[in-house]
């Protein structure tokens, strides 16, 4: 490209990296040399000379989803406060696909890789995963676990969580407290680990309020969405009489379904039926949803703050663990049942 632009390699190196002013004159030379050979600069091998810029990543299950993509924007403001650029990759929740992600974003020498949300509940999964966590270490990175757990005590990777049992816990309690002793759970996934804590939350608080665990109550769900929120309550109420007075939506985009298929019944919330969700997205307020309040930014801002001060962090590879707090969100889609 020197050749083609008529001038030195070092010209040119100076002029791509904007680290040197130049004559306009030069400087248009090489443009127009870059865009008539279609020139782009290789990752790797500025790499490999030491210019490659700082960066952190985020992998998340989709951009799509209100929850990832909350916490990907709180990731994305502390990078920027920190003088990073953001890189952000989706999974589709594929663990495959996840850990492909990681051995090439250790490849690109991010500083840190956040992965968020759920994670198999799987041996093989972690195992290999922690051989990651251990390689990103080695080489001066780290792996951060945001809205997950931890991956061993051994594992160098720092994790940020939020109390996803005790936001169950507390939710499931208010409803029973309003009365309700039938409450309908949806969203139950085995093998994750965010529904699988939520639900260990619901069932806690049942226990607690000494009411009978019905597992003919926990309802089943593939992807945790509207849509499926909308399937599984309407299959429940096609399936017979119905025998619940509340519904604990796994999440608020769940709760959105639900509700749609209860009105399509003509059951009205909260007067015939009682419904509370869990995230606090946007769209709760809208809906008047009592829900549990999820610091989704807060989560990805503190990923990135922790992952990048090693102040606090230590050196590459200490492992270190937060966990923020959730509440709940008294809304109006909760009734209280009469004393009997």
């Amino acid at each position: 490209m020197a050749k083609h632009a008529g001038v030195s390699v070092a010209t040119v190196s100076r002029i791509l990296s904007g680290s040197y002013p130049s004559a306009p004159a030069t400087r248009s030379k090489v443009m127009r040399a870059v865009r008539e050979l279609d020139y782009v600069a290789n990752a790797h091998a500025r790499g490999l000379a030491g210019a490659r810029p700082k960066s952190v990543a985020i992998v998340v299950n989709s951009v799509v989803s209100p929850h990832y993509a909350h916490v990907a924007q709180g990731a994305q403001d502390q990078a920027a406060r920190e003088g990073r650029l953001c890189i952000v990759g989706t999974t589709g929740g594929d663990a495959e696909r996840e850990l492909a992600m990681v051995r090439l974003l250790r490849e690109e020498h991010a500083e840190a890789v956040i992965l968020v949300g759920n994670m198999p509940i799987d041996d093989a999964y972690r195992e290999r995963m922690a051989d990651y966590a251990r390689a990103l270490a080695v080489a001066g990175s780290r792996l951060v676990l945001c809205g997950r757990p931890a991956l061993g005590e051994e594992v160098p990777a720092i994790v940020v969580e939020y109390d996803n049992t005790g936001g169950a816990h507390a939710i499931t309690s208010h409803l029973l407290s309003a009365g309700h002793r039938r409450i309908l759970f949806l969203g139950r996934r085995a093998g994750y680990t965010t529904p699988e804590s939520r639900i260990a939350g619901y069932r806690a608080a049942l226990a607690a309020h000494r009411v009978p665990h019905d597992p003919g109550l926990e309802i089943d769900s593939v992807v945790m969405d509207r849509r499926d929120g909308y399937r599984t309550m309407r299959e429940r109420l096609e399936a017979g009489p119905r025998d619940f007075t509340a519904v604990f939506a796994g999440n608020d985009l769940m709760a959105a379904g639900a509700r749609a298929a209860l009105r399509e019944r003509g059951l009205r919330v909260p007067d015939d039926v009682s419904l509370a969700g869990f995230d606090d997205l946007p769209s709760a307020d809208d809906l008047d949803l009592t829900t549990v309040h999820v610091p989704h930014e807060e989560l990805g801002r503190t990923a990135v703050r922790l992952a990048l001060d090693t102040d606090t962090a230590g050196t590459a590879g200490t492992s270190r663990h937060v966990m923020l707090g959730t509440h709940i969100v008294v809304r109006d889609s909760v009734r209280p049942l009469p004393h009997v």
